[in-house]
């Protein structure tokens, strides 16, 4: 008697895979697994035991285990390793197979490689995946880009693993994005507006630590009482957790044991290069990388305090400190999410995807790193007004950004004068001002690009393309 099929396999049982395959097999999917080394084989099915789930040593024995058409779901690092094992994959492959890569892949691979399988008949998906490990193991967020004609066929899966949000918390956070590279761009943002998100909450410790002269107990049960109310989310939660977490080694709290350094795996920066190539504005998302830059910097910033002058950074106590810093984080988070939604709204247009930017938003209300409260807001502006060009223009934002930007511009100069970077909220108010601005100097670098290179100029006064004959003395 033939051995039962499985539903869907999984390349690569790491963290990621592992979770996900359990994910999976928790909801009654029948899924088989393979590694490419077999350490990982053997510990998965050592510390993992499931009745629907059957691990494979042999490439081929895997996919002959799978449901035709196959449904393979790659978990591996992003890059060469995708490309590796498509090379040994394709080739063992029939036509409607799916191949659905749930890392971090640049979405141009993916549109690379969902052309390059297409004309072998293969259906290729790029899943972005969000929510970590806890996130894969008991629900994150996901966001499926690939063939809409075929996306029936994996969307049972994928929408029964993800989080559940909405009314009863019964909608899935997952949706079909759109084709070729959608899903993996999405993600890419996605991620850009996490870095953002983080360095703002990250700058709000330090002046409340610095300016505020809090102690690590009086700031945790800050962020509790702000996630109690709009600015609830996943992040200021476990911010709250992590001010108060001991450290076992020296007592203390850990957080101050922690090196002031973070690194960063890309994503981020690849939303700040995308958004230059589409002439859109992210410089809260470019803020943050480069935070992350610059505190690696640790023994040139140490040498630098000692030579290069500033204010001196003391606790300047206020009523209203603690309030001001929670309206500015209020105010800088929606400027965040404005400019990351405008870049979806590019890339929707630039690469003819239709991405339904509500529906994004509700597929980040749960299991992903950047789910809030605040993000139910985003859907219901594009509700009323889907071709919304820019959040800060909705009624509910506009009210807010109006309402609040007061602290913002307070806390900001407070911070310049004490001497202390918070490159996040200044790039929140920048943005700001240049969006509501009717002038920026752009006039003069007009005339300046056609001085020195007769670049040309347009005029406020008629239509048309002109060229000046400057004189050429300052040469």
């Amino acid at each position: 008697m033939e051995a039962e099929k499985m539903e869907i396999g999984i390349i690569g049982l790491a963290v990621m895979g592992s979770n996900l395959a359990l994910n999976m097999a928790d909801h009654g999917f029948k899924v088989a697994g393979y590694n490419y080394t077999p350490d990982l084989t053997d510990k998965f099915a050592a510390e993992h035991p499931h009745e629907n789930i059957q691990v494979f040593y042999d490439l081929k024995a895997f996919l002959n285990s799978l449901k035709k058409p196959r449904k393979v779901m790659l978990m591996i690092m992003a890059g060469k390793p995708v490309n590796q094992m498509l090379e040994q994959l394709v080739p063992l492959l029939d036509k409607g197979d799916m191949v659905l890569d749930g890392g971090n892949s640049f979405f141009k691979d993916t549109i690379r490689r969902h052309a390059l399988l297409a004309k072998q008949g293969l259906n290729y998906f790029g899943v972005g995946v969000s929510g970590g490990e806890s996130g894969a193991r008991h629900g994150p967020a996901i966001m499926p880009g690939g063939p809409a004609e075929v996306y029936p066929e994996v969307k049972p899966v994928l929408e029964a693993i993800a989080a559940k949000a909405g009314p009863g918390q019964k909608e899935p956070c997952c949706s079909y994005i759109g084709p070729d590279g959608a899903g993996h761009y999405v993600k890419m943002v996605h991620n850009g507006i996490e870095y953002a998100d983080m360095e703002l909450i990250a700058e709000a410790y330090l002046l409340l630590k610095h300016v505020g002269g809090l102690s690590n107990r009086q700031m945790a049960e800050i962020f509790r009482s702000w996630n109690e109310g709009e600015l609830h989310s996943y992040l200021i939660g476990i911010t709250a957790e992590v001010l108060v977490e001991g450290d076992e080694e020296g007592g203390g709290e850990l957080v101050d044991k922690i090196l002031d350094s973070a690194e960063q795996k890309g994503t981020g920066r690849w939303t700040s290069i995308q958004a230059l190539e589409q002439g859109v504005d992210v410089s809260m998302i470019t803020a943050a990388c480069n935070a992350r830059v610059m505190s690696n910097l640790g023994t040139d910033r140490t040498r630098a305090s000692q030579v290069i002058t500033g204010p001196a950074l003391k606790i300047v106590p206020e009523e209203d400190l603690v309030e001001k810093i929670r309206q500015s984080l209020y105010v800088a988070k929606i400027i965040a999410y404005a400019q990351g939604f405008s870049l979806y709204r590019s890339a929707s247009e630039l690469y003819s995807w239709k991405l339904d930017l509500g529906r994004i938003a509700g597929i980040f209300r749960g299991g992903c790193i950047i789910q809030a409260r605040f993000l139910d807001k985003i859907t219901e502006a594009y509700t009323r007004n889907p071709a919304l060009k820019n959040l800060l223009l909705d009624e509910f934002f506009l009210q807010k950004i109006n309402q609040d930007q007061g602290s913002l511009r307070q806390l900001i100069s407070h911070a310049a004068l004490l001497g202390l970077p918070v490159p996040a909220f200044a790039s929140a108010l920048q943005y700001l001002d240049s969006y509501r601005s009717t002038h920026v100097g752009a006039n003069l670098i007009q005339a300046q690009r056609d001085y020195f290179g007769a670049h040309t100029y347009q005029r406020t006064d008629k239509p048309g393309i002109f060229h000046h004959q400057w004189p050429q003395e300052a040469k």
